[in-house]
């Protein structure tokens, strides 16, 4: 198993502190030996991804892909908090859901997510690698451009 710590460090990637929700959620549940992650959106301190994603939009492709990455390292981070910051207790990325704000014609979802299905990978190893969809929205909540959740395997 990949030590997951290291391979942050490595990568440069700095896990934030966990936000506390706005909205009568929570953004984790622990059943079992399932971590279920709340919908995470594109924003990470002063880098906030908003609007629509595709060509002639206020976001590129390359942009919402760079979005998706925020959310995939944002559900790192409740992850690592539903485990108290015990890597070794995760086994795996199950499965990731995206949601991609974009206009009715735009068909390239499943390209924009790949950012955070990358990231899990390159952090995770073979155990990053996951099922998944990735959809249009017509519109995300405070317009931001992308959300994803996700269902992780870990040590009960």
């Amino acid at each position: 198993m990949i030590d997951i710590e290291q391979r942050l460090n490595e990568l440069n990637i700095i896990l934030p502190e966990s936000v506390p929700p706005l909205f009568n959620y929570v953004p984790f549940v622990v059943s079992g030996n399932t971590v279920f992650v709340a919908g995470q959106i594109s924003a990470q301190g002063d880098t906030v991804y908003k609007g629509k994603v595709g060509d002639g939009q206020p976001q590129s492709i390359e942009d919402g892909q760079a979005a998706a990455r925020i959310c995939a390292i944002n559900i790192l981070t409740q992850v690592r908090d539903a485990v108290d910051g015990d890597w070794e207790r995760v086994k795996r990325c199950v499965k990731l859901g995206g949601f991609v704000n974009c206009a009715p014609d735009f068909t390239d979802q499943s390209v924009v997510i790949n950012g955070a299905s990358d990231l899990m990978v390159d952090v995770m190893g073979d155990a990053g690698r996951h099922a998944r969809f990735a959809v249009g929205a017509p519109s995300l909540p405070a317009d931001f451009s992308v959300e994803i959740d996700a269902i992780f395997e870990i040590d009960a």
